[in-house]
């Protein structure tokens, strides 16, 4: 087979719908947040974010990570995870509340402490709620897992963050938000997935947990280093506004790219733990996703990237206009952000759990040259340095996951050719359509006329010749839209097992 079984589609699609509302949900209050508060503001609010997810991942530790990569898992190995997370989510909350002081100082921004203060408690909640999240990613139970998502960003964003900004609660507002966010998280989780709370400090197993959790904290200490250091270095060396544009920025370019990790990352990582035997099929369903990212998700950012200007001004207002092309620049860099964010769950089921880390420490390296050289010159060249970043990291973690499951780049390269073509296509669309109408100067219609010649010219194509697709993004999205096998089935794929008809869907992962 070369794609996800039926559970594991199932597993996917209930994410990707979870995280489709979440994700219009963030756009709508990250809209209404940020033409209220300002780039000041949410470059406050940001600082004491950075500090935030790096505490995370000490409060965290990975402990509850060995949950989902267990392939038989016992009361003693959750009750374990979950001493440890707490223990360690406390020992992370005073320590942030202590260190705020000098945190705001080092960012030399004095109204960040009481948001670093505040943030603190997000520590333990957070380490708390880890245990009964990760069982539900075990358990492929997605449906509950994404209603929580939905439902804790509501209750955070939509009925506490945004009341609070438009009665002038300032960064209070986006602090309170997070907190409630976190919280609901944590009582829903348990809710749906309770489990044992009695302490156990040590068991049988506990080393080869401990293992497990030494891996994803380095690895996390890493991915963190090389996704903050931009914002580390903005807020160091210019100020609170302009990390404000940034972040901004920055946040909307990853949405579509969280809506696509969000539903594939899990699903792909819990399913593949219970492969880690059968490589091959593992490998199959992972050449497939790449295939289909390239085919499908290049063509969309590329669209996204050239349409960044505008995107800013119609949602933001003018003063946000100098994070457009910021936007355009990360916009760009995301398929290969996505690239990443499912090459790393090859690599923990082939037995190479510390390979991630180990692979991006020269990164690092590379990263803090790059934006200590580079970012005092404004927030468009350190979203440039980020961008380059981001396809370092997925062409080593891809090479990696290639040799892994022992896949050939060569056979990729037809599909990389395809979404280049289909991407070039949608550029030509944009562009005419952003010419014809320059002369209005209208954010709206400029938007609405480079989105219909975008579609047209690549949609056009692929009426004609849906075999540009190729068999691999053909297979995948009949897997997930059925009613699309009767228009795909005029594509003859090339030799090989025909992947769409109907005893398809008796094939497993």
């Amino acid at each position: 087979m070369s794609g996800l079984s039926q559970s594991g589609v199932t597993a996917v699609k209930w994410s990707a719908l979870s995280t489709l509302a979440r994700f219009a949900l963030q756009l709508l209050a990250q809209v209404i947040l940020a033409r209220t508060l300002g780039p000041e503001i949410f470059g406050i609010f940001a600082i004491g974010m950075v500090v935030l997810t790096f505490a995370t991942f000490f409060s965290g530790f990975g402990f509850s990570w060995s949950l989902l990569q267990r392939t038989t898992l016992r009361d003693e190995d959750v009750r374990f995870a979950w001493t440890w997370q707490l223990v360690v989510g406390v020992i992370t909350m005073l320590a942030v509340y202590l260190m705020a002081p000098a945190l705001a100082d080092y960012f030399r921004e004095p109204r960040a402490q009481a948001v670093i203060e505040w943030l603190s408690l997000a520590c333990l909640l957070s380490a708390a709620s880890a245990p009964a999240t990760y069982l539900l990613q075990r358990d492929l139970n997605f449906r509950a897992a994404g209603l929580i998502q939905v439902g804790s960003y509501t209750a955070g964003y939509v009925a506490v963050g945004v009341p609070m900004a438009l009665f002038g609660w300032g960064a209070s507002s986006l602090v309170a938000a997070w907190l409630v966010q976190v919280a609901v998280v944590l009582i829903a989780s348990y809710a749906l997935k309770p489990h044992s709370i009695r302490p156990l400090f040590w068991y049988a197993d506990a080393a080869s947990a401990a293992g497990t959790g030494r891996a994803v904290f380095l690895t996390n200490i890493v991915n963190w280093i090389l996704n903050n250091l931009d914002r580390v270095m903005i807020g160091r060396l210019l100020n609170a506004e302009a990390l404000g544009l940034y972040n901004v920025a920055y946040n909307l370019a990853t949405l579509p790219n969280n809506l696509l990790l969000g539903a594939l990352q899990p699903a792909f990582l819990a399913a593949g733990a219970r492969l880690q035997n059968e490589l091959e099929r593992l490998g199959r369903a992972y050449f497939q996703m790449l295939a289909t990212i390239f085919v499908l998700v290049l063509p969309a950012f590329v669209f996204l990237a050239l349409i960044s200007g505008d995107l800013v001004r119609l949602l933001y207002g003018s003063k946000w206009s100098e994070a457009g092309l910021v936007l355009s620049i990360l916009f760009m860099s995301m398929p290969a952000y996505v690239i990443w964010g499912i090459s790393t769950p090859v690599l923990w089921n082939t037995g190479r759990k510390y390979y991630e880390s180990a692979l991006q420490l020269p990164i690092v390296l590379v990263g803090g040259l790059g934006f200590y050289l580079f970012a005092r010159q404004g927030i468009q060249a350190a979203a440039t340095v980020a961008a380059l970043l981001l396809v370092l990291r997925a062409l080593v973690i891809g090479t990696m996951a290639f040799r892994a499951l022992k896949l050939s780049g060569i056979a990729l390269l037809p599909h990389v050719g395809r979404g280049i073509l289909l991407g070039a296509l949608c550029a030509m669309g944009v562009l005419a359509g952003q010419q014809m109408v320059a002369r209005f100067d209208m954010p709206l219609l400029s938007l609405a006329a480079s989105t219909l010649l975008a579609m047209c010219l690549p949609g056009t194509l692929v009426m004609i010749r849906p075999q540009l697709l190729g068999d691999q993004t053909v297979t995948m999205l009949i897997r997930f839209f059925p009613r699309l096998a009767t228009f795909l089935n005029r594509f003859n794929p090339v030799p090989g097992p025909r992947p769409m008809t109907d005893s398809m869907s008796e094939q497993r992962l």
